[in-house]
C-alpha cells in the first residue's frame, strides 16, 4: 500500500504571514478607542438635548410672562410721592389729640369721693369739615351735689377741655342705703392747636 499524506502542504505564504503584534495592538486600541469616543459622543448628546428641552420651558414661560412697565428713572416721581407722604404725616400729627394726656389730666383732677361710670370722647373732625364739636362725655356718682360742683370746678382747669357743663345732677336711693348723686357732665375738646 502506498502511504498517502492528508496533510495539506506547507504554503510558503502562509508562513509569512504571521501576525504582528504591533499592529493587532494598533488595531484593538483604535476600535476600543473608537467604542469610548462614541459612548461619550450618546452621553454628552443626551445631556445636550435634556438642557435644549429646558431652555426651550424656560423660553416658553419668559414669553408667557408680562413685560413690565418702563420703571420711571427720574427722580421727580420719587420726589412727589415723599412730598406728599411728609404732608400727609405732619397733617396727621397736627390733627392728632394727645388722649392719654387728656385721661391723664382726667385723673388728676378727679375728686376721691367721685367714681366715673362712663366716659366717652370724640375727636373734632378737620377743620376743612363742618363738623359738629368734639364731645367729651363723663357719667358717675358722689355722695353729694359738692362733689358734683367740685368736679365740675376741676375739669374747667383741664387745658384740653373747653365749655365743661353739668346736665343733670340727680339725688337717687342706693343698694347700701345710703343716697347717692347721679351725674351726667359734658365738655368739648379742643383741637389741636386751639388756645
Amino acid at each position: 500500500m502506498r502511504a498517502v499524506n492528508l496533510l495539506p502542504r506547507d504554503d510558503p505564504r502562509s508562513s509569512s504571514r504571521q501576525t504582528n503584534p504591533v499592529v493587532l495592538v494598533g488595531v484593538i486600541g483604535a476600535v476600543a478607542a473608537t467604542a469610548i469616543l462614541a459612548a461619550f459622543f450618546l452621553t454628552v448628546s443626551a445631556g445636550v438635548a435634556d438642557k435644549q428641552s429646558r431652555l426651550d420651558a424656560a423660553q416658553t414661560e419668559l414669553d408667557a410672562t408680562p413685560v413690565p412697565p418702563p420703571a420711571d428713572t427720574s427722580g421727580a416721581t420719587l420726589e412727589q410721592e415723599k412730598s406728599a407722604r411728609v404732608v400727609a404725616l405732619s397733617t396727621a400729627l397736627v390733627t392728632r389729640i394727645a388722649w392719654d394726656r387728656v385721661l391723664r389730666e382726667l385723673s388728676l383732677v378727679l375728686p376721691e369721693d367721685v367714681w366715673l361710670s362712663t366716659l366717652s370722647a370724640k375727636a373734632p373732625g378737620p377743620a376743612a369739615v363742618a363738623a359738629p364739636a368734639a364731645g367729651f362725655t363723663v357719667t358717675g356718682k358722689t355722695y353729694s351735689h359738692n362733689g358734683v360742683a367740685r368736679l365740675l370746678a376741676r375739669l374747667a382747669v383741664v387745658p384740653q377741655l373747653t365749655g365743661v357743663q353739668m346736665q343733670h345732677s340727680t339725688l337717687v336711693p342706693s343698694e347700701s342705703g345710703r343716697p347717692v348723686v347721679e351725674f351726667s357732665i359734658q365738655a368739648i375738646v379742643k383741637g389741636p392747636g386751639a388756645a
